[in-house]
């Protein structure tokens, strides 16, 4: 294998006494140098790993009527079937279909003077024609929630803090979600998703072989991603560089659409807290303190502390459609058109 463009990480070093304290040296500074880096060492079985994008790859080869009965605007929580160019980031359409997935819950009751961010919690959407997918894509689900959970562990401990310290965010109410999603090769557009930040605390990407990631550097280039056998692609999100006080930063990055008469497939599943988690600042280390470059400020993405409202924006901004149907409200109160 050729030396990868992101720092590579062992996760299992993290779990050796003999090697933890120079793995979290190489992870903090890759998340703090770069935010973005491969992980290996997780632990996730090869036959999951191949099963999850067997079931990917069956969903988007089923008839698009099929794919269509559980579209996303079928659901107030934005979960379901997305055709391409229906989902926009920075309001540019994307070139990719997708199946959001998040946990399996009941719908909870809702009134007047309520967080909108309540309306998020709800079930998914699954395939009447694909039955054995609920099950591959939770199964799924559960191993990179504990691979990603184990990543900000040993964030934690790197930043000098108690490996728990997160915890009480990521109890059975955390609001984490994941992605199927197709890229279908095209020579009419090179977003196959436009460069952006993810808001939650971590992203986890499994990649088939097909390249198209990319990460933007300190001068505003752009470095590739390629898959690494094996391997996730981790970044930081926004609540940690709020969390941080920008000394690991949410790093931009975009995926280039495949050419013409090439499909590419990934899996993104993203490590978010409690709707209700309120981002409060760590007292880091004095040296790493010294390190922190300050909360990123962008007019058009202001960073919120409180992750349901992020979230409620993030959801809007992206999904028009499912927004003008359901959140209509949201709409007119923030001005998301």
């Amino acid at each position: 294998m050729s030396q990868p463009a992101l720092p590579l990480i062992d996760l299992s070093r993290f779990r050796d006494p003999r090697e933890r304290e120079a793995l979290l040296a190489e992870l903090r500074h890759a998340a703090h140098d770069v935010g973005f880096f491969y992980v290996v060492g997780h632990g996730v079985p090869d036959e999951l790993m191949r099963g999850i994008f067997t079931a990917t790859r069956r969903f988007f080869a089923l008839p698009l009527e099929q794919r269509r009965e559980i579209e996303n605007v079928r659901s107030p929580q934005f979960r379901g079937y997305t055709a391409t160019g229906r989902e926009l980031t920075g309001g540019a359409p994307d070139q990719r279909e997708q199946l959001d997935i998040g946990p399996e819950r009941d719908a909870v009751p809702t009134g007047p003077g309520d967080p909108a961010w309540r309306r998020l919690i709800g079930p998914n959407q699954w395939p009447a024609a694909l039955p054995e997918l609920r099950e591959t894509t939770l199964a799924w689900q559960a191993e990179v929630l504990r691979v990603s959970r184990e990543v900000l562990r040993a964030l934690a401990a790197s930043l000098g803090q108690a490996e728990d310290h997160f915890d009480a965010w990521f109890d059975e109410e955390a609001s984490t979600h994941l992605k199927l999603i197709h890229y279908p090769g095209t020579a009419d557009s090179e977003q196959g998703v436009g460069a952006h930040k993810d808001y939650g605390y971590l992203a986890l990407l499994h990649q088939d072989s097909i390249a198209g990631l990319q990460v933007q550097d300190d001068e505003g280039g752009w470095i590739d991603a390629d898959p690494v056998p094996g391997a996730f692609v981790v970044n930081i999100g926004e609540m940690l560089e709020i969390a941080t006080g920008g000394y690991l930063t949410a790093t931009r990055h975009r995926v280039r659409s495949p050419a013409a008469g090439v499909d590419r497939y990934s899996v993104p599943f993203f490590l978010a807290p409690r709707l209700d988690a309120v981002v409060e600042p760590l007292e880091l280390p004095p040296e790493l303190a010294a390190e922190a470059r300050g909360v990123s400020a962008d007019a058009d993405n202001p960073l919120l502390a409180a992750f349901g409202e992020n979230a409620v924006l993030g959801w809007v901004r992206s999904h028009p459609e499912v927004a003008r149907r359901w959140w209509s409200d949201v709409l007119d109160a923030q001005e998301v058109r």
